[in-house]
């Protein structure tokens, strides 16, 4: 123990390791070598001072630090889209005052608004009630440890429930803006400089000694500020002493307010953008997130909530990255329940977002698209390619998520021919290099009808599974939709609804399970699962105990869709949830379907080139008059090109009457 207890001594006080910071940097008037020691950090890469930042200030060094923040990336990507249809929009000369803008934070709908999209965040903005752009920047600087527990009175203060009292007349000067709550730092200094003389230079030099709690330093700096604030406004010892204790539980609280407000700018011109611009908005945080797939699944979400399309991958129309397209179709009201219209604002997914297709490939056969024409088959998209570039794990995926479905075949017959279709690229290839050209390689040959081929249809949950997995999202449908009849009766909450409850709130929700992980206690080694649920809203983790897990353990997989009972748990701001009873949803939506005559094709509706707003609002309407089973597909029909052909989604689904087929007559193109 002795032993021990010498060695402890010896490494007292020693750095265990050596830490870089992520963004500072160190600046002299000449070679730093001349004033600290350097080396290299662990990478070898980098040079850094071997000394902390103390020591560094003790020199004289300057130190700074520059923050790269992927924010400015996603703005500068958006306004580059805006200006596409907007040749003059500029950031900067935007307004601060935007209505549209500061409605996003008060219905909480922060998903892509900067430092806004944490649990807790969306919560506290929601109760802020932000009016003005101060608003914003007092709100980032109280949301860190330490001042959230001044964000309640904080509130009641801003909305009139709790008078305002300040210590001096002068201090209403200082914090009248922050309603008597000193949030930054600059107002410390403010204060004490006009209530105690101080210089800025003074100012600082006591916000530090109060930030620091160095008790030394805070005895000395009472002395001075007490004597400071009767020779400069004849303030009273006592209340001299009431006013320091006041500063001082500001001064650990505070924040540096330029730091705030630049960030505040940032998150209300990410507000303000996805306010007015949401299409280029949404494009520019997607492009942002490209090998995210996780991420892109939670902005595709939100992108649904908002009415805006995600249209598919495809190899003819898609560029490398999510880019806004124009297209006509229904728009789901919006988070107020008001009915939004139409939108003709959509945005094509791009392909380098597609899993295991990579960024460089796809650049070169969008080159050889843009400079030869669309591709007119699979074969022909691997000749055109280089082999190092067409390769099988590329195709597969491209089948897989539906980038081919242009060509009008199933993807499981292509993705039976990609074997074929490399096979005759390479030996094309071969027979180039060979120097054996063909005379009619310059003419255009319309490729001959080919015959279907006899293979194994993927089943509905084989083709969303697959979109899933590539994608992150569901394109030709979700799980759920077999299952509307039941969801709609059994009146469960969505997932994105339970963020509005409190911890240990209970809740009924219903979804498809996207993965089980089982595993069991460390105290008696009993089973029990982690489920990821997800509905059309979100994701949620739910803890299954054995009490319940045993007695649906065989119903967990990947794919089933299960209706759950239970309870949340709000730790650490990540919604988790523990379930307290668990029932498998059989699928019938199908069966009520056929029993009522639903289970027919799809109505398709076609609209010709420059179909009005107007009356695609006029068809909306009666799809909505006349709820049911049947899938509605919009063919919008464009001048001299290919039609679009979309589905109007499950909320469109319709019973088609005999009134109601006379009234879409004029569209109607299949019943």
């Amino acid at each position: 123990t002795r032993q021990l207890w010498e060695y402890a001594q010896l490494l007292e006080g020693l750095s265990r390791n050596a830490g870089v910071h992520a963004a500072g940097v160190v600046i002299g008037d000449r070679d730093l070598s001349e004033y600290v020691p350097l080396c290299r950090d662990t990478r070898g890469s980098d040079v850094i001072s071997q000394f902390a930042m103390g020591p560094l200030n003790d020199l004289g060094l300057l130190k700074m630090d520059f923050l790269g923040l992927k924010t400015l990336t996603v703005i500068e990507d958006t306004v580059q889209l805006i200006r596409k249809r907007v040749p003059d929009f500029s950031i900067k000369s935007i307004p601060l005052d935007d209505k549209k803008a500061f409605d996003l934070y008060n219905r909480g709908e922060t998903i892509g608004l900067f430092q806004m999209e944490s649990g807790g965040m969306t919560s506290t903005a929601k109760q802020f009630d932000v009016q003005k752009i101060d608003d914003v920047i007092a709100l980032i600087a109280l949301y860190r440890p330490g001042p959230m527990d001044l964000i309640g009175d904080y509130i009641k203060r801003k909305k009139g429930l709790t008078k305002i009292r300040y210590e001096h007349p002068l201090l209403q000067e200082v914090c009248a803006d922050t309603y008597g709550v000193m949030i930054y730092q600059e107002q410390v200094m403010a204060a004490a400089s006009k209530l105690a003389g101080y210089s800025l230079g003074q100012a600082d030099l006591l916000r530090r000694a109060m930030g620091k709690k160095d008790r030394e330093k805070m005895a000395k700096e009472r002395a001075n500020f007490i004597r400071g604030c009767a020779e400069t406004n004849g303030i009273p010892e006592k209340k001299a002493n009431a006013i320091f204790d006041l500063l001082e539980k500001f001064a650990g609280y505070g924040f540096n307010k330029s730091h705030s407000a630049a960030y505040g700018l940032i998150s209300y011109q990410t507000a303000y953008l996805k306010a007015n611009y949401p299409v280029e908005f949404m494009a520019g945080l997607l492009s942002n997130e490209i090998n995210n797939t996780d991420k892109i699944a939670v902005f595709v979400g939100e992108c649904k909530r908002m009415g805006i399309r995600i249209l598919p991958p495809d190899v003819n129309r898609s560029a490398l990255k999510f880019t806004p397209e124009t297209w006509g179709g229904p728009q789901r009201p919006d988070s107020r329940g008001t009915e939004a219209g139409f939108t003709l604002g959509a945005i094509r997914y791009g392909l380098a977002a597609v899993k295991n297709v990579g960024e460089g490939a796809m650049e070169a056969a969008i080159r050889e698209r843009e400079t030869h024409g669309d591709f007119t088959s699979l074969e022909e998209f691997c000749r055109r390619l280089d082999s190092r570039v067409a390769n099988r794990k590329m195709l597969e995926s491209l089948v897989k998520c539906g980038a081919f479905d242009f060509l009008g075949r199933e993807r499981a017959e292509l993705f039976d021919c990609i074997e074929e279709s490399l096979a005759a690229a390479s030996a094309a290839h071969k027979d180039r290099a060979a120097g054996q050209v063909s005379l009619f390689d310059d003419v255009a040959v319309t490729a001959p009808a080919r015959m279907p081929r006899r293979v194994t249809q993927w089943t509905e949950q084989e083709r969303m599974s697959f979109e899933k997995e590539l994608l992150g999202f569901y394109v030709t449908g979700h799980p759920l939709d077999a299952y509307a009849a039941q969801l709609s009766r059994g009146r469960f909450q969505t997932i994105a609804s339970l963020g509005e409850l409190q911890d240990r709130a209970q809740f009924r929700i219903a979804g498809a399970i996207t993965q089980v992980d089982r595993k069991f206690t460390k105290k008696d080694a009993k089973p029990f699962a982690v489920v990821f649920l997800e509905d059309l809203t979100g994701t949620l983790e739910v803890v299954i105990w054995n009490e319940v897990y045993v007695k649906i353990s065989e119903s967990l997989a990947a794919g089933r869709v299960i209706a759950i009972e239970g309870s949340l748990d709000m730790r650490d701001e990540a919604m988790r949830a523990t379930a307290q009873k668990v029932k498998l949803l059989v699928e019938d939506a199908q069966q009520s379907a056929s029993t009522n005559g639903n289970a027919a094709a799809p109505i398709v509706l076609r609209f010709p080139p420059g179909t009005p707003a107007g009356t695609l609002r006029r068809v909306r309407d009666l799809l909505a008059s006349s709820p049911g089973n049947r899938l509605v597909l919009l063919q919008l029909e464009q001048a001299g090109q290919r039609a679009i052909e979309i589905a109007a989604g499950n909320d469109c689904r319709i019973e088609l009457t005999p009134e109601l087929q006379q009234k879409l007559s004029e569209w109607l193109a299949a019943a």
